[in-house]
């Protein structure tokens, strides 16, 4: 029996699913840690050497559980994380380490399009959907320029970690329309790369890959690098998409109305939408999907990293001591807030100089409410960032949870309870490589449309809100928007 294989390129593993065309099963899975460095405060990298052997050693173990079970993959498609950027020779071989997401070295470039450049940011803005924040390739690109300058003239090629694997599986330059709408680097609606956006980060276009639609195959030749793959010649690869456009399509989260909430290491909120939107001030993505669907919405920085912080940090307990503590104490936490801003902040504040902290805390308050107010600021902080998506989208009617936290039934039933709306889980909690098998039976014609793709996708418990407890939390929410206010945005740094 044939098989599809999508795999999750994400900034922690790398995971990869295999299932039949008619979707009915789980044929194989496999994951490998990647670790990121932290040469300097504020630096994030990955070595591209680590992520390559740990996409070999997932692909070859999903592809010895395939066979064992006599069945062949015919297509492998590709979800990975934003933002990343890696300066590579001519021949695709890295200078350095990949630059990921949570990389903030570009703090000042990203001030100066915000500040003194701002009609220069919001015009880079207009055209690509990105905002300006020094995760994106843009900001990363400028600090090269004025910081490492011989770097920036050594440098052949510059792609994410993606291009990075694709060239290796394909020995061509490509990019898909979602990856590169994610740089600020792209005019999403001339399909090309941005002049103003290339001018001001010092690099050209013929340095960038050849942009491609989400749905583009390529056949697989086996070569000696790639051989301990172990998949066999003519695969069709699939170059898919971002994971956050990917995790809506496989959380089955395409019709109006209907958002997804993603939390693993950070965050995001998302509503898929028909065409571009643009938010005035420059708080929300706009990110290319497909044909006709975009993703709309913001993310954090600050998510599961928040439930680390308290298990590695505050309690010295495990996850699972830390989440029991949690649920001894009633919501709203006894009046304690938290502004999760741990590791500086995306959306809604786009600042990444913020930082977190607990308000109203009192004699009161113990250790399991420090655990469960920093739980609920998690979920406060999406929240917020949801009423900026309802201005330009219209309120979701329910919400498709994805990511680690939705292992955790106490924090799903807190966002149904916050948000006053069904919560609904997936079967499977692996909705980017999900996504990726559901785009390429959109490339591959097995369907006509994404929303088709999307009736596909099997579901697991809903999750009913509690109207008293929303009438808690509704409460705290006012305060705790309240408190952000006044730190961030009245009399703070995002002013």
């Amino acid at each position: 029996m044939n098989c599809f294989v999508g795999v999750d390129v994400g900034t922690t593993n790398i995971k990869a699913l295999a299932m039949p065309p008619d979707l009915s099963q789980i044929l194989a899975h496999a994951s490998a840690p990647v670790t990121t460095l932290n040469p300097e405060p504020g630096y994030a990298e990955q070595d591209p050497a680590e992520i390559w052997a740990a996409f070999v050693e997932v692909i070859a173990e999903v592809n010895r559980e395939v066979a064992q079970g006599g069945h062949v993959i015919t297509h492998v498609a590709f979800c990975t994380a934003m933002h990343s950027l890696l300066p590579m020779n001519d021949d695709g071989s890295p200078i350095g380490n990949a630059i990921l997401w949570s990389d903030n070295r570009a703090e000042e470039q990203a001030k100066a399009l915000r500040t003194t450049q701002a009609e220069l940011g919001k015009s880079i803005y207009a055209q690509t959907g990105t905002p300006i924040h020094p995760m994106i390739p843009l900001c990363k690109l400028a600090w090269l320029r004025e910081n490492d300058p011989r770097l920036l003239r050594r440098t052949a090629r510059f792609g994410s970690i993606k291009e990075f694997l694709w060239h290796k599986l394909t020995g061509q330059f490509e990019v898909d329309f979602s990856i590169a709408t994610a740089t600020g680097l792209f005019n999403e609606s001339k399909r090309a790369w941005s002049e103003p956006a290339l001018n001001y980060a010092g690099v050209r276009a013929d340095q960038l890959s050849t942009p491609v639609p989400t749905t583009f195959q390529r056949s697989y030749q086996p070569g000696s690098e790639t051989a301990g793959t172990g998949l066999p010649a003519g695969v069709s690869l699939v170059i898919g998409a971002s994971d956050g456009c990917l995790a809506n399509l496989g959380a089955g989260a395409i019709k109006t109305g209907t958002a997804t909430l993603t939390i693993g290491t950070s965050g995001a909120i998302r509503q898929t939408v028909r065409k571009p939107l643009r938010d005035a001030e420059l708080r929300l993505f706009c990110y290319f999907l497909d044909e006709g669907y975009y993703v709309v919405g913001g993310p954090t920085n600050n998510g599961g990293n928040v439930l680390e912080w308290l298990t590695e940090k505050l309690t010295l307990q495990d996850t699972d001591a830390v989440l029991a503590e949690a649920a001894t104490i009633a919501p709203g936490s006894d009046g304690l807030l938290f502004l999760p801003y741990l590791q500086g902040e995306r959306a809604p504040l786009w600042d990444a100089s913020a930082r977190g902290g607990y308000l109203n805390v009192d004699w009161q308050h113990t250790r399991a409410h420090f655990v469960r107010a920093a739980l609920e600021g998690v979920l406060f902080n999406l929240l917020s960032i949801n009423e900026l998506l309802i201005d330009h989208t219209g309120p979701a009617r329910v919400i498709h949870a994805n990511g680690g936290f939705a292992q955790s039934d106490l924090w799903v039933q807190m966002l149904a309870d916050m948000a006053g709306v069904p919560v609904r889980l997936n079967a499977s909690n692996e909705s980017g490589s999900m996504g990726a098998i559901l785009l390429t039976m959109k490339a591959i014609g097995m369907v006509k449309t994404l929303d088709e793709a999307a009736e596909k996708v099997a579901f697991g418990h809903t999750f009913q809100p509690d109207l008293n407890r929303h009438t808690v939390y509704r409460k705290e929410f006012v305060k705790w928007q309240e408190g952000q206010k006044m730190l961030y945005v009245d009399g703070g740094r995002t002013k």
